[in-house]
C-alpha cells in the first residue's frame, strides 16, 4: 500500500470570485475533471467521484486568531490539535513548544517503528544546506520533523539521478533564482510522471510544495493563476501514471491563503483534503476525517493495515 502526501502549503476552500480566486479563475483541466467538472471551491465540498473525494477540513481548530503554518504542520504530522494545547496559532517556523510535537512522535516517527518506509521526495539545494549548517537558517516544520525521525533530505545529487523533485517540480527555478545552470529542467507533465514512480519506491511519499502559500501573500493573480496551471499539468501526469490500486495520493494543506488574493494574510476557510484512489480506499480514509487533526490517524490506519501477502 502505498501514499503519496502532496502537501500544497496555503491554500483554502475560498468562494466562487474570479476577482480574488485564482482557484475560481484558472484553467485547471485535470484538476476539475477529478471533481466532476466543478472547481476547487467551497461549495464543491463535500465531494465524491468516479476517482476522488473532496472533504473540507477546519484549520482554526477552536482557537481564536488566524492559522498559521508551523502549528498548521504539526497539527497534520502529529494528530494533535496543537494550537489548542499551546492556545495560539504560530508561524511561520517551529518556535521551541511546536518543535516539541514535531520532534516527538511525529507521523514518520510512528510509521518508521512499524517497518514501514518514507521518503522525501523534494530536493534542497546546495545554499539551503550551508545555511541550516551555518544557523543562518532553521528547519520550517516539515523538514524538522523528517530530519527529526531520520529521513533524509534529498539532495541536488538526487535531483540530478532522477530521484527527487526542485519545489517547482520542473528544475527551472533552480537556474533562474539560484543560477545553478546546468541543473536538469522537467516539462511539469514529465515531473507529474517522475512524481508517480518515486511515490511507489515508498509506503509514504512526501512533497512539499510551498510556492503556492508565497503567491497568496503576492497577491498577484496573473502569477497565481500561472502556478496553478503549471501544478494542474503535474497533477495530469501523475494522474495518467498512477494505478488506483496502488494506493492513495492525499492533496492537503495547513490553512488558507492562495484562494482570496483580496488580503496578504492567511485565511479562516478549511483546507481542502483531495483523496484520489479507489472509492473504498477514500471512504475508508475519510471516516472521522474534517479537521486537520484527523490527517495522522487516517495515514496511520490506512499504511499500518497488514500487508497484502
Amino acid at each position: 500500500m502505498h501514499l503519496l502526501f502532496l502537501f500544497m502549503d496555503g491554500i483554502g476552500l475560498g468562494k466562487d470570485d474570479p476577482s480574488s480566486n485564482p482557484f475560481a479563475r484558472a484553467d485547471l483541466p485535470n484538476l476539475h475533471a477529478l471533481l466532476g467538472g466543478q472547481r476547487l471551491l467551497s461549495g464543491t465540498a463535500p465531494f465524491t467521484g468516479q476517482r476522488a473525494s473532496l472533504l473540507a477540513l477546519d484549520a482554526c481548530l477552536g482557537v481564536d486568531g488566524v492559522p498559521q503554518s508551523a502549528t498548521g504542520q504539526a497539527v497534520l504530522l502529529s494528530g494533535t490539535n496543537v494550537p489548542a494545547v499551546l492556545g495560539y496559532h504560530y508561524g511561520p517556523k517551529p518556535n521551541p513548544p511546536v518543535a516539541e510535537f514535531l520532534r516527538n512522535g511525529n507521523l514518520f516517527n510512528r510509521l518508521q517503528q512499524a517497518g514501514r518506509s518514507i521518503g522525501s521526495i523534494n530536493a534542497y539545494p546546495p545554499p539551503y544546506f550551508e545555511a541550516i549548517e551555518s544557523g543562518r537558517r532553521m528547519y520550517s516544520a516539515i523538514p524538522l520533523a523528517l530530519a527529526s525521525a531520520g529521513v533524509p533530505l534529498k539532495t541536488a545529487a538526487d535531483l540530478y539521478a532522477d530521484k527527487a523533485l526542485s519545489v517547482d517540480f520542473t528544475g527551472h527555478g533552480w537556474r533562474t533564482r539560484l543560477g545553478i545552470n546546468d541543473t536538469p529542467v522537467l516539462s511539469p507533465h514529465q515531473a507529474g510522471q517522475r512524481l508517480a514512480r518515486l511515490a511507489l519506491e515508498y509506503d509514504l511519499s512526501f512533497f512539499e510544495y510551498w510556492p503556492s502559500d508565497y503567491a497568496g501573500h503576492g497577491q498577484d493573480m496573473s502569477q497565481a493563476c500561472t502556478l496553478l496551471e503549471t501544478f494542474d499539468t503535474v497533477l495530469g501526469g501523475l494522474l495518467e501514471n498512477w494505478e488506483d490500486e496502488n494506493g492513495l495520493i492525499l492533496i492537503t494543506s495547513d490553512h488558507g491563503n492562495l484562494e482570496d488574493l483580496s488580503t496578504r494574510r492567511h485565511t479562516l476557510n478549511p483546507a481542502p483534503a483531495l483523496l484520489v484512489g479507489d472509492s473504498e480506499l477514500r471512504r475508508s480514509f475519510a471516516q472521522g476525517l474534517d479537521d486537520l487533526t484527523g490527517v495522522t490517524p487516517a495515514i496511520l490506519r490506512l499504511l499500518l493495515l497488514p500487508r497484502r501477502s
